[in-house]
This record gives structure tokens, C-alpha cells and sequence, in this order.
């Protein structure tokens, strides 16, 4: 399948518009850099740089109990093409009540939602709510705002956050604070991630539907602290399970969750 780029939503209004334009695209070298990757991509006969995306966290919170978040989680599934994105659909539970209960729910993501709702100044919680980065909020099945917040994140110098697999096992590494740096610290949480996954809702508002999700996080966990003066390590048991049925992904966030300062996947 195609990598779709996230650019602004200028360069593509419509979706006819953006199969013309990348039409026209030829990728002549991909440059990796620790938290970033730079594409010098050439279009009629030019050469120039398009975009550089650092890796960018975009968390969907979402429930199979609300009508509106269909559209949402389809959104999701298309920004999880891009290799510079990590998605995490994060299903709350406080729609359980109402009908049909989430199975891949858990109170965790609703408290985490609440968090963000502090930090954000807002009356409360709602579905769908994407947030980007930690920095960013809006509701989740706007496709428009979604590309703008992510290609204003991509360009925000990140820390460098490692995986690597040991047998059964992923190792996840960051390294010390800059010294000259904004963070003083900043907590490493680690998400074990279901790649995809559909059910069959026969009560509540989505009743009848088939409903098809894509990086459904099973648990996230504060992981340890980094400061200026030491980084962190964590090793993270993966469950049994056939073919690659798992991905981890990790991000470090300021406390009180706020900007996520660095990402990485496996």
C-alpha cells in the first residue's frame, strides 16, 4: 500500500486533487534522522524539499458506543499509513451503559481523557477527541484540522525514543535531557498496540454496524522518568500471539500531560 505524506490541508483540498498531485511526485531519497525523516521529493523536472515530519503522536479517544466515532476511526486508519505518525485509539468506557459495552474499553484511557481535559481548560470529555502531540485538541473526525495540527507538529525538533526486539521481549531507550533544553523531565510511557481489530455492535447507537479499528492500545504504562541527568530503559513483555499480531510504541511527554517531546514504534 501507498504511503500517504501528511501535508497541510492546503496542498490537497480535494481527494482528486491530492491522487493528481502525488501523481506528479517522485521520491528520490529518504534521509532518517534520529525523531525525523526528510524526503527530497521531485515534481516536473524540480527538485526541492517538500515536507520534514518528525515523528508526530496523534491519540484518538473513541468508544464503539458512539455514533459519531465511525467516521473518526476511519480517519485514524488513514493517518496510521504514514510512517511518521503514531496512532493510538484509545476506547474509553463511559459509553458502556448505554447499550453495548467496548470490549476493548478501559477506564485507563477515560482517566487519561479527563487529564487532557484539565489540561485543555475544557468542561469535560467528549468522543471523538484527537489530540496531536499533547498539544492539540479537536474533535476527532475533522480530517482538515487533523493535517494541519500534524504537519505543524512534524516540524518541531523531537528527542530521539529506540525500540528494538529482543526475542519476546521490545527495548525501549531514551537517552538524557538535553541539557540546554526547555523539559526538566519528562515520563516515558509505553503502549502495547493491537494493529487492528473489528467487532459486530448488535445493541447501542451503533447497533447493526461492523465497526473496524486500526492501533487499538491494550496498555499503556508509565514507564520511568527522564531528566537532564539520566535517560531511561524499559523492556516490555509481549503477549503470545501468531505473526506480528503486536506493535509497541512509546512517547515521551511532559508531566501533567503535556507536549509529547519524542516517539517511536516497533
Amino acid at each position: 500500500m501507498a504511503t500517504r505524506p501528511i501535508l497541510p490541508a492546503a496542498v490537497s483540498p480535494r481527494p482528486g486533487a491530492w491522487r493528481k498531485f502525488c501523481g506528479s511526485l517522485l521520491k528520490i531519497m529518504e534521509i532518517r534522522l534520529p525523531g525525523r525523516r526528510i524526503y527530497l521529493l521531485r515534481r516536473k523536472g524540480r527538485r526541492r524539499i517538500m515536507s520534514i515530519l518528525a515523528i508526530v503522536v496523534v491519540e484518538l479517544f473513541t468508544s464503539q458506543g458512539c455514533s459519531s466515532c465511525p467516521p473518526a476511526d476511519a480517519l485514524l486508519a488513514l493517518l496510521d499509513q504514514d510512517p511518521n505518525v503514531i496512532v493510538l485509539s484509545e476506547h474509553v468506557d463511559y459509553w458502556n451503559h448505554l447499550g453495548w459495552r467496548d470490549p476493548y474499553s478501559l477506564n485507563a484511557f477515560s482517566m487519561r481523557q479527563h487529564r487532557y481535559a484539565q489540561a485543555f481548560n475544557q468542561d469535560g470529555p467528549y468522543t471523538p477527541q484527537m489530540v496531536v502531540d499533547g498539544r492539540t485538541q479537536f474533535v476527532g473526525s475533522d480530517e482538515r484540522q487533523a493535517r494541519t495540527a500534524i504537519a505543524r507538529a512534524g516540524r518541531t525538533a523531537k528527542l530521539p525514543v529506540k525500540l528494538a526486539r529482543e526475542g519476546d521481549r521490545v527495548r525501549v531507550s531514551v537517552p538524557a535531557l538535553p541539557a540546554d533544553g526547555k523539559a526538566k523531565s519528562a515520563e516515558l510511557w509505553v503502549a502495547l498496540v493491537r494493529p487492528e481489530g473489528a467487532s459486530q455492535v448488535p445493541r447501542g447507537e451503533n447497533a447493526g454496524r461492523t465497526l473496524r479499528h486500526v492501533a487499538i492500545v491494550r496498555s499503556l504504562t508509565k514507564a520511568g522518568t527522564a531528566t537532564r541527568k539520566d535517560g531511561v530503559e524499559h523492556l516490555i513483555d509481549l503477549p503470545p500471539a501468531e505473526g506480528n499480531a503486536w506493535r509497541v510504541a512509546a512517547f515521551l511527554q511532559e508531566p501533567g500531560q503535556g507536549a509529547i517531546l519524542g516517539g517511536g514504534r516497533l
